[in-house]
């Protein structure tokens, strides 16, 4: 048999570090902007000044932040972000597959072994790079939440000051329980909206020729023969 080429040949963990890394960080410069128009939406009720800016919607937010504070106002906490997705991003990415041969040991997948996997790889993301989600968080919070002088000068004064004033244990506020119960809120929506074409599309795919003429075809007999409950079949495993 002949051996992998250099293209066959999987990427080592470094590459994918790496290239997760990027291509996490690259994501999070075009979207920042949004990230921090929704970070000022949430905690705008919470500022102490009547004359604060009051926001009401995500493009109304843009909008104003860069007209009021320049453009480069959307990007504060930036270095954070960036550090959060190499931290965090990167790790969740790349380590999974390392993370779920220790649990299968040599033995076949099963679905123990890659909820143990991602629950293993996602805690271990989530702890290291939660101090930068922290500092990012309070940095794109309006600066006149907790007075008229901003908190913070800057992405490592940020940590430097939260260290010190509030214990290292403040970089890790509501770490690991937000993060879970996040991501079982998440998981659920997420399956709720797509278990019924998901269980569509396996039906379409596994049928015998001339089963059904279409997809829709397929929807509808589901739904007339079996009922609304057809289309959400496996819906407990594919939650977990």
């Amino acid at each position: 048999m002949l051996g992998l080429t250099a293209s066959d040949a999987p990427p080592t963990v470094a590459v994918t570090i790496f290239s997760a890394g990027v291509a996490a960080g690259v994501a999070d410069v075009i979207t920042f902007p949004l990230d921090t128009a929704i970070v000022r939406l949430q905690v705008q009720c919470e500022c102490q000044t009547s004359s604060a800016v009051r926001y009401k919607s995500v493009l109304g937010t843009i909008t104003t932040l860069a007209k009021t504070r320049g453009p480069m106002k959307l990007y504060n906490g930036l270095p954070a972000g960036l550090q959060r997705q190499i931290s965090f991003a990167s790790l969740r990415i790349s380590l999974y597959e390392s993370i779920q041969e220790f649990f299968t040991t040599g033995k076949e997948s099963n679905l123990g072994s890659r909820v143990s996997a991602g629950l293993t790889n996602g805690g271990v993301a989530v702890f290291i790079g939660q101090p930068t989600e922290v500092v990012k968080v309070r940095l794109q919070a309006p600066s006149s939440l907790h007075g008229p002088k901003p908190r913070y000068t800057g992405t490592y004064n940020a940590y430097r000051i939260i260290a010190t004033t509030e214990g290292l244990m403040g970089l890790w506020k509501d770490d690991v329980p937000c993060h879970f119960v996040s991501a079982v809120i998440a998981g659920f929506c997420t399956t709720v909206l797509s278990s019924p074409v998901d269980v569509v599309k396996t039906r379409s795919v596994n049928c015998l020729p001339g089963r059904y003429t279409s997809v829709s075809d397929c929807a509808m007999l589901m739904l007339t023969k079996e009922g609304p409950s057809a289309f959400f079949k496996g819906f407990v495993p594919s939650f977990l």
